[in-house]
């Protein structure tokens, strides 16, 4: 998986943290670019003491909230979420003056976000947040940036990506042909917003 880019970024990183200071780094790109598979390479190659994923998709409202709403048709859309409480998760991991910050996580099998799945001890020093709107400019968003050290946008080719989102819609209980409707539909919505955010990326991260 090591690239020039990726190779040069890891040695940037390794020498934050030296400082001694946590560090909080966003990786971020399109639905399907592999976000959450770099994200969990990197903890690997940093090591469960060192690093930590908090994915933002913890902050997916509840079907019980998005359910007989026009919601629920975008389910994944940066108003499905809830910014402020990601927000204030990201602050307290920023503060580091709890002993354990538990975070939440997002289960496919169950469509719904989970609470208190994740836990970050005080002593791990590099917190990995991985979402699609980590970049985006409404005020809220942009205060979640501010609490983060760096962001590396994933740059995927848009045929892979787009296989990779129908595979997935696929194992997760839809048929080909709703997964293919909703990775053209919702899914590359989303995508373009993105897209146009990486401009603001501190990195752009070729993976593919």
């Amino acid at each position: 998986m090591d690239s020039p880019e990726i190779s040069q970024a890891i040695d940037t990183l390794r020498h934050r943290l030296d400082g001694g200071r946590r560090t909080l780094l966003g990786i971020t790109g399109a639905p399907g670019s592999g976000k959450s598979t770099f994200a969990a390479w990197l903890q690997q190659k940093f090591g469960p003491d060192i690093a930590v994923v908090v994915p933002m998709d913890g902050f997916h409202l509840g079907n019980s909230i998005i359910d007989g709403t026009p919601l629920r048709q975008r389910k994944g859309a940066i108003d499905t979420f809830d910014v402020g409480g990601y927000l204030s998760l990201l602050r307290r991991l920023v503060r580091r003056d709890e002993s354990v910050v538990y975070a939440p996580e997002f289960r496919r099998t169950l469509d719904e976000p989970v609470a208190a799945s994740i836990a970050v001890p005080a002593s791990t020093p590099l917190v990995i947040t991985e979402g699609n709107y980590l970049l985006a400019e409404s005020p809220q968003w942009k205060d979640v940036r501010a609490q983060l050290d760096e962001v590396w946008f994933m740059d995927t080719p848009p045929a892979l990506r787009l296989t990779r989102l129908v595979d997935r819609h696929v194992e997760f209980g839809m048929d080909r042909t709703a997964a293919a409707a909703w990775a053209l539909g919702p899914d590359e919505n989303n995508a373009v917003l993105i897209g146009a955010m990486r401009q603001g990326a501190d990195r752009i991260i070729p993976w593919g």
